[in-house]
């Protein structure tokens, strides 16, 4: 029976149904305790009420619940109330697969930027001994935001036998299933000759479904048909489908004979893992955007392992690329993704004391814009590499793979501002809209909101093609209602919050020290004003850091003020990524920073810096292909910012990918050359690779003493030059003991003292040490892993 809204299942309120299919019902609902929305699934009878079934659902779901995949609807918990069996999940918004297919196929690029994170997600399942059983477009969800998401992920799979003679078809769902001898799971349409037999399956036979799916996306039909499920049946265990490339000639041949080997009958000639078919489809993507000039110059053909190209121009969502010919260009954005880039403001003041105002002024309505759903935001860092510079309009577009960019100026005099913004279409420079505001400042909250509600409504008249009528302003004003969060109600407040995140932002002692006296003169004024706690979160914690404050203090004042903002506005992105910073770096509690990213995540799905806190958690506990696609995710959304290619790089050196390291540390410098640590971490990674004078010469030129100090005992040691690497660790020991315990640590290890290094790892323990969070995964301290000391110490830092 149908569960009535409003019915309490546990802590959980039914809102809505979504849907039903053999596996159960599935509602939205609220989870009361921790105020987020959810899926929940109720179980069929038969299932819930046999002891057995349940005993071995329970043993997959726990299976299924340790896929931590950015790809694979997560799963939270299987529960039991009053009798009522059901699964809590993930919730997921957008659309399936199935109502993307287009007739004739879809784009190439479309088709790859679907196909890769699926495969993914098929791979790290496989991995993990998790099959599918009923992979087909309805299981496949892309959201507003443009991720792609696999539902039902492993939930029907049971071992052959386990239904007895009954027959039965758990899985299957109302399209066309089938049963017979033994059990029958699947849909038909999407199943492999094993699966039609009732034959035993496994992880191969996923592949022989998402065969099909990538003929149906490339060409926009399925390729066994017939009027009835037995003829469908029959056509899968006869037919021999026509080759994608008769039915489009603009397919690569890679990606021909990589859907063929997947439609194999025999699942000994298929390829064999999903691992596989993942790196083969992106050699295919790297061909076609060297094809259009996408990859780096002088780059060389590359094989499936390279990593994907530098983003030039930068990588857009998965809707916005076109491939066809060599000499086709990048498409701009399509209608169905809205695009846009908040320019920094021109400050027309008289002062440069009131540049922070302009700034800020652009920054609140970039920060309101990237929380409209289904609206695609570059992000900050990278926007605002335009400050100053009289760039080209349709460069700039480009540049940010933007289709529409909101510029504006600023004129701040006493308590009167007058505001003019303009909303452009980057390619031909067409003004869509433009407003001017005369107001005091006191209004200033009623000015962002009426000019974020006008961008958005112009968008969604503009490039979703919607009437420009009364109900196009409803959801504007209920759009921008929804985002625009976390700002108190106090103009004099809200000015000192703007002054103290321009100050932070400057990354240096001083300003960040002025920074938190603005912030607490803010929220002495309008205590509730929970961005502002958000400002002084991140000043703490960065003082902590760097050593500007003791770090146990620093910390602590980062958690009080990141909780009260959170206090004051559950659902504000970005305290749950500051919170999710501190239990990081800090507490050591990783999972309560997964929540609290996932959380961040759910709320602000294109953030670059929920994106970002996502890949830093998952490269520390080891999750290096999860870690690899968030932090590519962010840089589709700020493909000019350098700490995401800094990042990124990082990961790719725990992989051993030493070449892709040293180009995204390249471009993190070129864009930030300055940037603390980012001559350290080139200077390694080129030692690891044995150039030792250009690495030498790198580490010389960091800023900062502990890190230059760090590289270059690093280098000399690998080049053989055992007593410069020594004096240097003696002037890291000696200057830098209390602030880089975890850095001399290192270069004990370097040096193979293994007892050195874990005395300076148990004081950089005790230290609370940031560095700390990362030793899992920090390569140097791989030989060490066999040492008896090695899992106790773990195992207090939390990554047992």
């Amino acid at each position: 029976m149908p569960i009535a809204t409003g019915t309490r299942l546990g802590s959980y309120e039914i809102l809505s149904p979504l849907g039903a299919g053999g596996m159960g019902e599935v509602y939205r609902a609220r989870d009361t305790r921790l105020g987020r929305a959810v899926a929940v699934k109720v179980l069929p009878e038969a299932v819930a009420s046999s002891a057995d079934r349940l005993a071995r659902f329970e043993r997959e779901a726990r299976t299924v619940a340790g896929l931590n995949h950015p790809n694979i609807v997560t799963l939270y918990s299987v529960e039991d109330e009053r009798g009522v069996r059901f699964l809590t999940m993930e919730l997921v918004e957008g659309r399936t697969l199935d109502h993307l297919i287009a007739p004739g196929g879809l784009p190439l690029a479309r088709v790859l930027d679907l196909a890769i994170p699926l495969t993914s997600a098929l791979a790290a399942a496989h991995e993990r001994g998790v099959i599918h059983r009923d992979l087909k477009p309805g299981n496949v969800m892309v959201t507003h935001d443009g991720w792609v998401k696999v539902l039902d992920f492993g939930l029907a799979k049971m071992s052959q036998g386990d239904l007895g003679g009954e027959g039965a078809t758990i899985g299957a769902t109302a399209e066309s299933p089938i049963s017979g001898h033994g059990q029958v799971l699947g849909t038909v349409p999407y199943m492999a000759p094993e699966q039609v037999r009732a034959e035993a399956v496994d992880a191969r036979s996923d592949l022989f479904s998402l065969g099909i799916i990538l003929y149906e996306l490339a060409t926009g039909r399925r390729p066994f048909t017939g009027p009835t499920p037995a003829d469908v049946s029959s056509a899968i265990l006869r037919d021999v489908p026509v080759p994608v490339l008769s039915l489009r000639g603009d397919v690569p041949r890679d990606l021909d004979r990589i859907i063929t080997r997947c439609l194999e009958k025999n699942a000994r000639d298929r390829i064999q893992t999903a691992r596989d078919v993942y790196n083969e489809l992106r050699y295919v993507q790297r061909e076609a955007e060297r094809a259009l000039g996408l990859a780096a110059p002088g780059s060389a053909p590359a094989g499936p392992a390279t990593p994907p190209p530098l983003p030039s121009p930068p990588p857009a969502p998965p809707s916005s690329r076109s491939f066809t010919t060599p000499s086709s260009s990048v498409s701009a954005p399509p209608r169905d993704a809205p695009s846009i880039a908040v320019l920094p403001f021109v400050n027309r003041s008289r002062g440069e004391e009131d540049e922070y105002f302009s700034d800020g002024l652009a920054d609140e309505l970039l920060n309101v814009l990237t929380k409209v759903r289904g609206l695609r935001v570059a992000a900050r860092a990278s926007s605002f590499q335009f400050k100053g510079k009289n760039e080209d309009l349709a460069v700039i577009g480009q540049k940010l793979n933007v289709a529409t960019l909101l510029d504006g100026s600023v004129r701040k005099a006493g308590n009167r501002v007058r505001i003019s913004v303009q909303l452009i279409h980057a390619s031909d420079r067409v003004q869509l809209w433009s407003e001017t505001y005369d107001r005091s400042l006191d209004d200033i909250f009623a000015v962002q909101d009426d000019i974020a509600q006008s961008v958005v409504k112009e968008l969604r008249t503009t490039l979703l093609g919607e009437e420009p009528d009364s109900k196009a302003s409803g959801l504007a004003q209920a759009d921008v209602a929804a985002a625009a969060k976390g700002h108190g109600d106090n103009p004099e407040a809200h000015r000192l919050y703007l002054q103290g995140k321009y100050l932070i932002d400057r990354m240096n002692r001083e300003d960040n020290s002025k920074a938190i006296e603005y912030l607490n003169e803010a929220l002495s004024k309008d205590p509730k004003h929970a961005l502002a706690w958000t400002e002084l979160s991140r000043a703490h914690a960065l003082s902590g850091g760097y050593g500007w404050e003791p770090v146990n203090d620093a910390y602590r004042k980062a958690r009080e003020a990141a909780s009260k903002a959170l206090e004051l506005a559950p659902d504000l992105p970005e305290a749950h990524v500051r919170l999710s910073a501190i239990q990081r770096m800090y507490d050591w509690d990783f999972r309560a920073a997964e929540e609290s990213s996932r959380r961040a995540l759910q709320l602000a799905p294109g953030s670059p810096a929920a994106l970002g806190a996502a890949g830093a958690l998952a490269g520390i506990l080891g999750r290096l292909d999860a870690a690899e696609a968030m932090h590519l995710r962010a840089l589709q959304q700020d493909p000019l910012s350098a700490a995401s290619y800094s990042s990124l790089a990082f990961v790719y050196r725990n992989m051993g990918r030493l070449p892709d390291a040293e180009r995204y540390l390249r471009k993190a410098l070129e864009l930030s050359p300055n940037r603390v640590g980012g001559r350290h971490g080139l200077g390694i990674v080129l030692a690891e690779m044995g150039r030792f004078e250009e690495a030498l010469a790198e580490a010389q030129r960091e800023g900062a003493e502990w890190a230059r100090l760090t590289a270059i005992a690093y280098v000399h040691q690998l080049a053989g030059r055992k007593a410069e690497s020594d004096e240097a660790l003696r002037q890291l020991e000696e200057r830098h003991a209390v602030d880089s315990p975890y850095q001399v640590a290192a270069i004990h290890a370097v040096q193979e003292d293994v007892d050195g290094t874990f005395a300076w790892l148990e004081r950089a323990y005790q230290e609370r040490d940031t560095g700390m969070a990362s030793i899992g995964s920090e390569p140097l301290f791989r030989r060490l892993h066999g040492d008896p000391r090695w899992k106790p110490l773990m195992k207090k830092i939390g990554l047992a």
